[in-house]
């Protein structure tokens, strides 16, 4: 069993910048990708971007505006989120898959960008 805790979401203005964390507890060199997703108010859970071997993948709406990094010594990753827009309002979500292959979500932590 693999826990995947996120932290620092919060209130920002647009605009604005927040960084995110998601605290893994097993090696994240057992995982073949990690992602974090976001789920906006009676939307679907959509991706934001992953990072496995070779640099990170981001969807179009956020690229240029947030950076996917991983800390392999301390088991995270981080969401560093600039340029915030309202329409960036979400729970954001860590995931990972890891040995032997089990597909793990974290809690979420809420993100709420005012205008």
């Amino acid at each position: 069993q693999v826990q995947l805790v996120e932290s620092g979401g919060g209130l920002v203005q647009a605009g604005g910048s927040l960084n995110l964390s998601c605290q893994a507890s097993a090696s994240i060199r057992n995982a073949n990708v990690m992602a974090w997703y976001r789920q906006a108010a009676g939307k679907q859970r959509e991706l934001v971007g992953t990072i496995s071997i070779g640099p990170p993948y981001y969807v179009d709406s956020v690229r240029g505006r947030f950076t996917i990094t991983r800390d392999n010594a301390k088991n995270t990753i981080s969401l560093q989120m600039t340029s915030l827009k309202p329409e960036d309002t979400a729970v954001y979500y860590c995931n990972g898959r890891f040995l032997p292959w089990q597909n793990y979500w974290g809690q979420g932590t809420q993100v709420t960008v005012s205008s």
